[in-house]
């Protein structure tokens, strides 16, 4: 994709990797790769499920500060809605993603994390939002996706603290969904997607959707979501194999194709 940014394919997973050593900090260059990559992710249909990884070290420590320490309101303001815009496009990859969590993932590291729907963390792997004790606050998703995820109270107290959490800690409150040896993450990672990459892929889309939108609707309106959504899935080829090979062979034997 870029030189910091690569996307790799196999097997039905893309890997979206962070290749900037040592840290994978976050600057300019490598955020509107990042968007890049998440859309290739998203509209290839050789995609099926998306790992987010920064290699056998470390995720993501951050924003580059050197970058930052010296901009104006004006230049972040641009350069924080640019960040936000990539981060959203990895939260809406259509497509079943988990972030495979190795070393440090911190301010933006963790918000790219947060984009993903799970995450899996090393054993020795730290997780925060330090940014409050550079006088700032995190600008990325951090105050928003964080809370929605562990609620508001452990998330002020993240974003409030600048702490460094310990993937035992981020497991016990929901922000990790697994925790797996240091040197296991990526296989974790694969093992968890690949379930995801062999399902219906429209069907996947739509779950997705549903849930991601329903969550920011009241109730009624997140219904609504959710029944168009299943009304549409009628039209596909994967319900009708589904459904065919659910009546000719019992559960969970179909084959898609992701039509």
């Amino acid at each position: 994709m870029g030189e910091f940014i690569k996307l790799e394919i196999a097997d039905g997973i893309g890997t979206i990797l962070l290749n900037r050593p040592p840290i994978n900090a976050l600057n300019d260059q490598l955020t509107s790769e990042l968007a890049d990559a998440a859309q290739v992710a998203s509209e290839s249909d050789e995609i099926r499920a998306v790992i987010i990884y920064g290699g056998e070290k470390v995720f993501a420590g951050g924003a580059d500060i050197k970058q930052m320490a010296e901009a104006s309101y004006s230049e972040m303001a641009l350069r924080s809605g640019r960040l936000q815009a990539a981060m959203g496009l990895v939260a809406g990859i259509p497509k079943p993603a988990v972030a495979a969590i190795t070393g440090y993932a911190l301010g933006g590291g963790l918000e790219l994390a947060l984009a993903a729907d799970f995450r899996v963390a090393g054993e020795s792997a730290r997780l925060g939002q330090p940014e409050i004790l550079l006088g700032i606050i995190p600008g990325a998703g951090g105050t928003q996706r964080l809370p929605r995820l562990v609620g508001p109270a452990r998330a002020k107290d993240i974003v409030f603290s600048g702490r460094m959490l310990k993937s035992a800690e981020a497991h016990a409150i929901g922000l990790v969904d697994l925790v797996a040896p240091d040197d296991s993450v990526y296989q974790a990672a694969q093992d968890m997607v690949k379930r995801y990459a062999a399902g219906p892929a429209l069907a996947l889309r739509a779950a997705k959707q549903a849930i991601d939108h329903g969550l920011d609707v009241d109730l009624a309106t997140g219904l609504e979501i959710e029944r168009v959504q299943f009304a549409a899935l009628f039209g596909t080829e994967d319900q009708r194999a589904g459904m065919r090979s659910f009546l000719e062979n019992g559960p969970g034997k179909a084959t898609f194709t992701g039509r």
